[in-house]
């Protein structure tokens, strides 16, 4: 009679959960879109909250910000001073790649280490520069909140108490639409009111394999 020999099962590890970046220009709804998605039960990763927070955790980034923009980049009681740094690197490019070139590759680590603790099949990476830092590369899939540019200009003159000039003039900064509406997988377009959004981002999301 053969011999059965007992062996000892591992089990199998959990695949990786698949990351979508979650991304739209100023004005779109991509917070709300976000606060939906986590409605429905999938993880969302905020990275600029979490840069915000960043800036002020790491003492490596406060001073290599600093010799990059200057003492005053910190307030008197050492916190980020955001206002200081968009005013100087608003209209400097040079001086905003730089930032960025510090700034995101701590956020980079701070979500991989954030990925690692999920456990839903699908996990969310809501930042505005998913295009524009070539950040799709990294996702399994891009999602594009996206409205039409008054109704944007609109909602954020309400929001912020803005011109029309003031936001026309962030949403110059920022690339145009088009674009990312030719390199987004899933669109969700945010042009009527919230159920209708939510109707679409839950049929989105729940589309993806």
């Amino acid at each position: 009679m053969e011999e059965l020999h007992s062996e000892t099962q591992q089990a199998e590890p959990e695949p990786a959960p698949k990351i979508i970046g979650l991304t739209g220009g100023i004005g779109s709804g991509k917070t709300t879109v976000a606060h939906f998605i986590e409605e429905f039960g999938f993880p969302v990763y905020y990275s600029d909250d979490r840069a915000k927070a960043i800036v002020n955790e790491s003492e490596d980034l406060k001073i290599k910000i600093k010799e990059l923009l200057g003492e005053d980049s910190y307030d008197e009681n050492g916190l980020y001073d955001r206002k200081f740094v968009a005013d100087k690197v608003f209209s400097n490019r040079d001086l905003l790649q730089h930032l960025n070139e510090i700034i995101h590759p701590a956020v980079k680590i701070d979500f991989e280490n954030w990925v690692k603790k999920q456990s839903k099949y699908l996990v969310f990476k809501e930042t505005a520069l998913l295009f524009e830092l070539k950040l799709n590369r990294q996702c399994y899939k891009s999602l594009l909140v996206t409205a039409e540019d008054n109704i944007r200009i609109k909602r954020v003159m309400d929001r912020d108490n803005k011109t029309y000039r003031e936001v026309e003039a962030v949403m110059e900064k920022q690339m145009p639409e088009r674009d990312k509406i030719k390199m987004a997988d899933c669109i969700v377009y945010n042009n009527t009111n919230l159920e209708e959004l939510k109707e679409q981002t839950e049929k989105v999301i729940f589309s993806i394999e």
